[in-house]
């Protein structure tokens, strides 16, 4: 299958700039340059930019030539699209830092050997523009009524404002593709569908500066649940894919603990799973799927930590959903003495020092609902204490049906 097709059949794509172009350039065409951008706003990539990643693997294996931008530039701006408030500034000593994690991250996905795919990095080109040039040659091809219909900035508006600084944020974006264009053959921008109006503005901006009419933009689905709503958050926070903020255990579970009605369209955007094998699991139905939510976690496991950390989070799981816990791979907290008060932590405390909820009134509801077990018995007392003194090596939280965490004493 060419890989157009397949991207549409694995329901990837969500709008193009022109259907026909870009589906000639990438099925009839071999070594096609084109770039994703990731803004380095945290010290690690989450399961939002694991999609990027993957539809860039995917491109690659079918012979095109992938450019991971990173924003060093754009982060120091922030990108409106999707904020309610401003982003917070980060200082460049932040933001350096970050993009040395993502690179260690990538190339876990993409094959960066032998120049098969290149990083860059937009400071290098946009921190040394002198503002008046950027104003003349980028900004006078920009109407603001124009800009002002774009969803990320209207939503903004009808809210609590938009500041002149994130305001540029679609110039200096649209500016990387003309750069990367000129410097590089790049004709093709991806990006989620929430860029949409960014990526098309750089396309546009190419024709008009340069006159050309070669450069497309394409944006992919938003990983969402069927409600809507976005994939990658717990009580803890974002899955992210450094393994020190979201343990492979943690990162199986979480796949292996979605929504039914999620699982075969995860396998279908986030694997590489031929089409066919998904297919046979599409037929499963009820507590069948877990079969299937097993082989999604392992193989996004896999992908993102390696064989044998996958491997070690399936045997756990076995054993949690099986009823003989195995708490060698469990996630896990190490409790100190500062941490106990006259000897003693409340129920409460220990579940949010355990991330297992946000906070004491969210833990206190988890209580009350018989959704707390320690050890195999259940607590039903918001104001229970555990003793300093009990810890006989670990203690073994049970939260629902199927998260258990593992507690020690340092």
């Amino acid at each position: 299958m060419l890989v157009f097709e397949e991207l549409k059949q694995r329901g990837l794509i969500a709008q193009c700039t022109n259907e026909e172009k870009v589906r000639d350039l990438l099925d009839n065409h071999t070594g096609i340059p084109f770039y994703i951008g990731f803004d380095a706003t945290a010290d690690s990539l989450h399961v939002g930019h694991f999609l990027q990643l993957v539809v860039m693997s995917r491109m690659q294996k079918a012979g095109h030539k992938p450019i991971a931008l990173i924003g060093g530039a754009t982060t120091m701006i922030g990108d409106p699209t999707g904020k309610t408030d401003m982003r917070k500034m980060l200082t460049r000593e932040e933001i350096d830092h970050n993009a040395g994690c993502f690179r260690r991250q990538m190339r876990r996905l993409v094959d960066f050997s032998e120049g098969k795919a290149v990083m860059v990095n937009n400071a290098d080109w946009i921190l040394p523009f002198n503002y008046m040039e950027f104003l003349r040659e980028v900004g006078v091809h920009f109407s603001v009524n124009r800009m002002l219909t774009a969803e990320c900035f209207r939503s903004r508006l009808e809210g609590k404002g938009l500041s002149f600084l994130e305001f540029n944020y679609m110039l200096l974006q649209s500016y990387d593709f003309l750069h990367l264009y000129r410097t590089m053959g790049c004709k093709l921008e991806l990006g989620g569908d929430d860029q949409w109006s960014n990526i098309i503005n750089g396309a546009d901006l190419i024709r008009r500066v340069d006159g050309k009419d070669d450069a497309y933009g394409m944006t992919f689905t938003l990983l969402t649940t069927s409600e809507g709503k976005k994939m990658g958050k717990t009580e803890k926070g974002a899955v992210w894919l450094d393994p020190e903020k979201t343990t492979p255990y943690e990162f199986f579970q979480y796949w292996r603990n979605i929504d039914d009605a999620d699982v075969i369209k995860v396998m279908k955007l986030l694997t590489f799973m031929p089409l066919e094998e998904i297919a046979a699991y599409e037929k499963l139905e009820g507590s069948q799927l877990n079969s299937a939510k097993e082989k999604l976690a392992h193989e996004l496991t896999a992908m993102v930590h390696g064989q044998e950390e996958a491997d070690k989070a399936l045997e756990a799981a076995k054993a949690v959903f099986g009823g003989g816990v195995s708490s060698e791979n469990m996630p896990t907290t190490e409790l100190t003495p500062d941490d106990f008060e006259d000897g003693v932590i409340g129920i409460l405390s220990l579940l949010v020092k355990c991330g297992l909820a946000a906070s004491n009134g969210e833990a206190r509801k988890l209580v009350q609902g018989g959704g707390v077990s320690i050890d195999g018995e259940k607590v039903a007392d918001p104001k229970a204490t555990v003793a300093k003194g009990s810890f006989d090596g670990e203690k073994i939280i049970k939260k629902g049906k199927k998260t258990f965490h593992k507690v020690v004493l340092k």
